[in-house]
């Protein structure tokens, strides 16, 4: 049995970041939009405290938090790999956990090899 390639990953200073937002608000969820005010920048949420549009994309997770892309975006990056990361400073809008700590979250792209597309982990959509 072929194992499956994962479409999201996150470094160690973004899992420093998440487990001390864990620790303050418990479970989280992550949400990728491509609105004005948030920019392409993914926000964290208490889990519940976003709610995905229908055929939004959950494309992994990440130390069990779901991670959320719109619909329109994803089509525009299906093909990438997703790599979480963080960054000294404030990003636009200012609506994801991690503002008080002085941070925001990223991301890294990198396309996928035509046989590594093939075989990706299949996304959930939102109904």
């Amino acid at each position: 049995m072929e194992t499956k390639i994962s479409r999201l990953s996150a470094t160690e200073k973004a899992l420093e970041v998440i487990w001390e937002l864990e620790k303050k608000y418990g479970d989280l969820m992550f949400y990728q939009a491509g609105g004005c005010c948030e920019g392409t920048q993914p926000q964290c949420f208490e889990k519940g405290g976003f709610f995905p549009r229908m055929n939004d994309a959950m494309i992994g997770t990440i130390n069990g938090h779901e991670f959320w892309i719109d619909r329109d975006l994803f089509e525009y990056w299906k093909y990438s790999h997703f790599t979480l990361d963080v960054t000294d400073g404030f990003g636009p809008g200012g609506f994801s956990l991690e503002t008080p700590l002085g941070k925001t979250f990223k991301v890294h792209y990198k396309l996928f090899t035509a046989e590594e597309y093939e075989n990706l982990q299949p996304v959930k959509r939102s109904e």
